[in-house]
């Protein structure tokens, strides 16, 4: 028996953006971003999604200004083990408050994973996203525009012109999921 997804025609599984690559002020990529440094402790009291964008990276050094520089559409491009930590449900929600479009890491803390899974928001693990080429610069930079095919995994750097890493593409669970919006309206097709 097939189940047909009720999908959202915003949620597009192919997803184009201008990249923000995390990394320190002094260039290089920070691992085991958790969820304090997302989304700090001292602004859970804010329930209000809609509010909660402003305080997104506010604990990261070197990021403090990202509710200002984001667009809608944007994409962050992360390293290993993003959103380590606690089960802070914000943690997703600042980026989801702001229009961020995915986050690409090259790991996710299980938790957080599941969060935005569970929330509709795309996340994608993909292995050496963040490695230097031959020249030793980063295959992916600020501003770069990148196009992800969720359903296969393929990542292009748009701006120039050359295939990056591909990533772990959306699970047929994933992918309901995020097609349906969130867990709950996933679960409630029939």
């Amino acid at each position: 028996m097939t189940t047909m997804i009720k999908t959202d025609d915003s949620r597009p599984l192919i997803l184009e953006g201008k990249v923000h690559v995390l990394l320190d002020l002094e260039g290089n990529v920070v691992p085991d971003i958790d969820t304090d440094m997302i989304y700090h402790n001292a602004h859970l009291a804010v329930t209000d999604m809609a509010e909660m964008g402003q305080y997104a990276l506010g604990n990261l050094d070197g990021w403090h200004d990202f509710p200002d520089r984001a667009e809608a559409g944007d994409i962050i491009v992360a390293g290993r083990n993003f959103g380590a930590g606690s089960s802070r449900q914000q943690a997703v929600d600042c980026f989801r408050s702001l229009g961020v479009r995915c986050v690409i890491a090259e790991s996710f803390g299980a938790i957080y994973w599941r969060n935005a899974v569970n929330s509709g928001f795309a996340v994608l693990t993909c292995p050496g996203i963040l490695t230097t080429g031959e020249n030793g610069t980063l295959s992916v930079a600020d501003g770069d525009i990148i196009r992800i095919q969720c359903e296969t995994g393929k990542i292009t750097n748009v701006s120039r012109n050359i295939l990056l890493p591909s990533a772990r593409p959306f699970s047929a669970v994933q992918k309901g999921i995020y097609l349906a919006g969130n867990l709950f309206r996933y679960g409630s097709q029939e």
